[in-house]
């Protein structure tokens, strides 16, 4: 059974000291967990985080995006190949604040995990549903179509990603999917998945709508539910390091 992976996603936040502090209680009280974990935190503090990373095997740096363009005249956009730089591991590609803010599109969203894979990354691939479409019936039909943009783009590497399912209407609202709705569209991604690559089974998906320390254990005991791509939660060490044990004993 391959280990649990729980990403956090700083969003905009952090500064200087407050990173070290996390990431040092982070570090200090996580020595034998058994799960995979990662921070994708913003693009100005990557070479401090990968600085304190340095040495430890446990934690993985991660992006919270990375560009659609492999290099140009794009002001402001950071490419794969620059990230590589800084070893980051993981990079968010279509979280829904990117797709509502920044109007990405699903094909954007594909072409943005081919370029992290093309540089050795892995994208974690976002999908989800908003409460309007959830009360229209419409969550299975908006998170397949989602995911199959990414798949007709990198179906050959398919197995490579991680997908993190996260209902919108669940983000930063501290409702909650609960473990039965979460697991229903779980298991849909994963049909999805197995019919799009032989190797389907390698691949994560993660549950990325207000896991907290409370519900962490229960929403990862969920058959297909391999991790959690958490966000408010992520900003505090003891809610992270609470959420990385439940993960360890769920893999």
């Amino acid at each position: 059974m391959k280990k649990k992976l729980i990403a956090g996603n700083w969003k905009m936040n952090g500064s200087l000291a407050a990173n070290a502090s996390l990431l040092q209680a982070v570090l200090d009280a996580s020595h034998g967990m058994n799960c995979q974990a990662a921070v994708c935190v913003p693009a100005a503090y990557l070479a401090q985080v990968q600085a304190l990373l340095a040495g430890q095997s446990l934690i993985a740096l991660g992006s919270q995006d990375v560009s659609a363009q492999e290099a140009g005249a794009f002001t402001g956009e950071i490419s794969a190949g620059m990230l590589k730089d800084f070893a980051v591991r993981y990079a968010i590609v279509g979280h829904s604040e990117r797709r509502q803010y920044h109007a990405e599109t699903d094909a954007t969203v594909a072409l943005k995990a081919q370029r992290a894979l093309s540089a050795g990354i892995t994208p974690i691939v976002c999908v989800g549903e908003t409460l309007t479409e959830r009360q229209a019936g419409q969550t299975e039909e908006v998170v397949k179509r989602q995911l199959a943009a990414v798949i007709h783009t990198n179906g050959h590497c398919i197995s490579e990603i991680v997908v993190a399912y996260e209902p919108v209407w669940a983000i930063g609202t501290g409702l909650t999917a609960t473990p039965e709705q979460a697991q229903e569209v779980h298991s849909v991604l994963r049909a999805q998945l197995k019919a799009a690559s032989p190797q389907s089974d390698r691949i994560s998906i993660l549950y990325g709508g207000s896991m907290n320390a409370a519900n962490a254990r229960q929403l990862m005991a969920q058959a297909d539910i391999d991790g959690g791509l958490i966000g408010g939660a992520a900003l505090k060490s003891a809610d992270f390091l609470a959420i990385m044990a439940a993960g360890s004993t769920s893999a």
